[in-house]
């Protein structure tokens, strides 16, 4: 039996297309060409977690990203190519969200930083009107202001708390899988989204309710 109430969302991947590969190759091109040894998917060094959580300043990533990589790349080129892996919203996920949350309670929590979120919600404000899909979410959690990251226990469990959710009753979407290991640590309900063969819509019927085979997925 489906007994979700609720549901956390995470945002790159699921939500907003990403590309990893943009981001390396845009540093590639600035000549750092092992990026790929301080960032990926899968890991990623200290540096990146201080910024996700909020703890180092736009211009101290920047500069101490130039000393590991031995480089002279200017402050603005850093963060282009750090944003060059946000790509686009695909429209029907609004319409998506206005559904499942008349369903369940969705909430949103996402590794982000102060150097993509203000070009994110520049993005959304352009396309759908809005800066972000905050309106679409009882509770929007963003790891540069609440001073977690998944897949730190505390960031699952703040959620939780706050809303009074119950974690077997609550699932958490995400196409990271460290994360996702994450969640069931904390005793969350958990998809993996392997976005080489599912899409996020595919996890929802007609009537935005998760299909049974999505919870197959947990």
């Amino acid at each position: 039996m489906n007994t979700i109430k609720n549901i956390i969302f995470d945002l790159g991947g699921v939500l907003f297309n990403i590309s990893y590969q943009a981001t390396l190759d845009a540093f590639a091109r600035l000549g750092m060409k092992d990026f790929e040894g301080f960032f990926t998917q899968a890991a990623q060094i200290n540096l990146f977690d201080k910024l996700d959580r909020g703890e180092i300043s736009e211009k101290d990533f920047c500069q101490t990203l130039r000393q590991l990589s031995g480089t002279n790349i200017s402050d603005d080129n850093i963060m282009a190519a750090w944003n060059a892996m946000l790509l686009d919203f695909p429209l029907h996920h609004d319409d998506l969200l206005r559904g499942v949350g008349v369903n369940y309670r969705i909430f949103l929590l996402s590794n982000t930083n102060s150097i993509h979120y203000p070009v994110y919600e520049d993005y959304m404000l352009q396309t759908i009107g809005h800066r972000g899909l905050d309106h679409l979410f009882e509770k929007s959690y963003l790891s540069y202001k609440i001073g977690l990251r998944k897949p730190e226990p505390d960031a699952y469990k703040l959620i939780l708390q706050e809303n009074d959710l119950v974690a077997n009753e609550t699932l958490f979407i995400d196409d990271t899988m460290q994360h996702v290991v994450g969640a069931r640590a904390v005793g969350l309900k958990a998809l993996w989204l392997n976005l080489a063969e599912l899409k996020t819509v595919d996890l929802f019927n007609q009537r935005y309710l998760l299909r049974p085979e999505a919870m197959e997925l947990c």
